[in-house]
């Protein structure tokens, strides 16, 4: 029986519309609807009511009955090539989500590796905050998410990768006392820090607003490189993964400023949805989870010596 045909019948049946499976699966419309025709008439049965219009593409109750056995095919067709080895077979597209921070650390030693491991394997990258990403890992729009999570919803698997801790930093120039500081005290620059609806945001928006006197005012970026520049070039107060300025507190560029308050730590995820069962995501999170870990277990050992 035509693998493809098997995985286009899946996709279909979980985005409801075969232009979204075309374009899930790399291909067009009609070769959608040839596959599909092509399966039924293997099968003898009809699979989907066909109602046009932007009507969703429905099952009928011969396809909702046979789904779960086409499932289980494609599944253990993907074990049977875990188990022989065959990482070399995976190809097409992985459509990948992935967080700034994750950009200025490890994700060149995880592409690298998953070019070793998957070398047939095509990649396609969208850096961008971690609410948009979610709606992407959901529509399924992108396979894979390396983002600040988890996603806490049905189907979405989620793998834990690091966790960074923030500080706020800020140019010497600034000339900022070398003592504990009270929010207030920082208020009184540009507070610069992750863009809108990210976590970190709400987190420092909502401590801030809960001050007395004027409000604060926000210099919010979807750039974590702009905003290390911002700080270096005394603008304002930034808050910035400690991984990322490192190399900027070595050389006097930058200065941690002790605070009564410093935002949570900020924890990251690879998050894709297994439904339908996605084994390119799957292969790409263990190589994720485990580039993720060498770069801790790196920066231990360069902060031990």
């Amino acid at each position: 029986m035509n693998y493809k045909r098997l995985e286009t019948f899946v996709w279909v049946a979980s985005l409801g519309n075969f232009r979204k499976a075309a374009e899930r699966l790399h291909t067009t419309q009609p070769a959608i609807s040839a596959r599909i025709s092509g399966l039924e008439a293997e099968l003898g049965v009809k699979l989907f009511e066909r109602e046009g219009g932007s009507s969703p593409i429905m099952l009928t109750s011969k396809g909702k009955e046979l789904l779960p056995y086409v499932e289980k095919i494609l599944y253990q067709t993907e074990q049977l090539r875990k188990r022989a080895g065959l990482s070399t077979a995976y190809s097409g597209v992985l459509r990948l989500g992935v967080s700034e921070t994750i950009v200025n650390t490890w994700l060149p030693d995880f592409l690298a590796q998953l070019n070793k491991d998957m070398p047939n394997l095509d990649v396609e990258m969208t850096v961008d905050v971690t609410s948009n990403l979610t709606n992407g890992i959901k529509d399924r729009s992108l396979d894979l998410g390396l983002l600040m999570g988890p996603i806490s919803e049905t189907h979405i698997v989620n793998r834990e990768l690091c966790t960074f801790a923030l500080s706020w930093v800020a140019s010497p120039n600034l000339d900022l006392p070398d003592r504990l500081l009270y929010l207030e005290e920082l208020a009184k620059w540009p507070i610069i820090t992750y863009a809108r609806a990210t976590k970190p945001y709400v987190e420092i928006n909502q401590k801030f607003r809960e001050l007395d006197g004027a409000p604060a005012h926000f210099f919010a970026s979807t750039s974590l490189a702009a905003c290390r520049s911002l700080a270096i070039n005394a603008v304002g107060i930034a808050t910035l993964p400690n991984i990322m300025i490192t190399k900027e507190l070595e050389e006097g560029k930058l200065r941690k400023i002790r605070s009564v308050w410093t935002p949570s730590d900020l924890t990251f995820t690879a998050s894709y949805s297994d439904e339908p069962f996605n084994p390119i995501a799957e292969v790409a999170t263990n190589i994720a989870v485990i580039a993720a870990q060498e770069y801790n277990r790196q920066q231990h050992i360069n902060n031990i010596i």
